[in-house]
């Protein structure tokens, strides 16, 4: 399977052999799977101090028998671990500490920083999710289904694939005229828009959504683009490509623009 290796300008170069599994069928529940697995190596640890609430000097034990000292008896109230306010002579003002059910006490069940969050996926698995992610982007009828304003997909021949030159060019304004011209009618798609959420999330610290934009895969770390970042499109080189850029929230067909070193680096592997 070959595809068209265009120039900055648009125009058609010449052409690339495409890696065997841009042919995959895309397996969304494996993709989706795949996704998860990758999601939960991300998530930070985080637990309770083993000490947090327990430091209270508060008596474990009090005696309720008559005329004990320090005792509970005749007071009326309940047998939980009690601290000392004031004293005064043989009475005491006390103050419910350590336990749970007390102000300032300690949390029932408190997230604990050992408890392992990922989720396992075999490795034969994880490698076709990929695969089929890949191969989702050389799709029009996926990519519009996950776009909105993508009814022109299928004006263009996916995968979109470009010369090496992309990456030199240090211009934000070049590189937005370019992509312009690569992708004639996904323009509202490609650039990543922030906008305000709609509902309670706005109370809860999340008040804006980010669509995600344009993907550039380039051959190495070397070839990235700060110009093309500055327009809101993630630039990845291929050693580092993952689940999570190509099938952002494990859903496939994001838009993506290939360089031809990219394409050549991807036959490798």
């Amino acid at each position: 399977m070959k595809a068209d290796v265009l120039t900055i300008t648009g125009i058609k170069k010449s052409e690339v052999e495409l890696p065997i599994y841009f042919e995959n069928h895309v397996r969304h529940d494996l993709i989706r799977r795949a996704f998860l697995a990758w999601q939960s190596e991300q998530r930070q640890s985080y637990g309770a101090n083993w000490r947090a609430g327990k430091e209270s000097s508060a008596s474990g034990k009090i005696s309720h028998q008559r005329r004990a000292w320090k005792g509970h008896y005749g007071k009326g109230i309940s047998r939980i671990p009690r601290k000392i306010i004031t004293r005064r002579g043989s009475s005491f003002n006390w103050i419910g500490a350590f336990v749970s059910g007390t102000r300032g006490g300690r949390e029932a069940h408190p997230p604990k920083a050992e408890k392992d969050w990922t989720k396992k996926i075999n490795k034969k698995e994880n490698k076709k999710a990929m695969y089929a992610a890949i191969a989702a982007t050389a799709n029009s009828d996926l990519i519009k289904q996950r776009y909105e304003n993508a009814e022109k997909a299928d004006l263009l021949k996916f995968p979109i694939i470009v010369e090496d030159k992309i990456s030199e060019i240090k211009k934000t304004n070049e590189i937005r005229s370019i992509i312009e011209k690569l992708i004639n009618g996904l323009v509202e798609i490609a650039f990543s828009r922030k906008s305000m959420r709609a509902g309670r999330g706005k109370m809860r610290s999340r008040p804006y959504k980010r669509q995600k934009g344009l993907l550039l895969v380039v051959a190495s770390d070397k070839m990235k683009s700060r110009a093309a970042e500055n327009l809101g499109i993630e630039v990845v080189s291929v050693s580092e490509l993952n689940i999570g850029h190509v099938a952002p929230g494990g859903n496939a067909g994001r838009l993506t623009i290939y360089t031809e070193n990219a394409i050549k680096e991807l036959s490798k592997k």
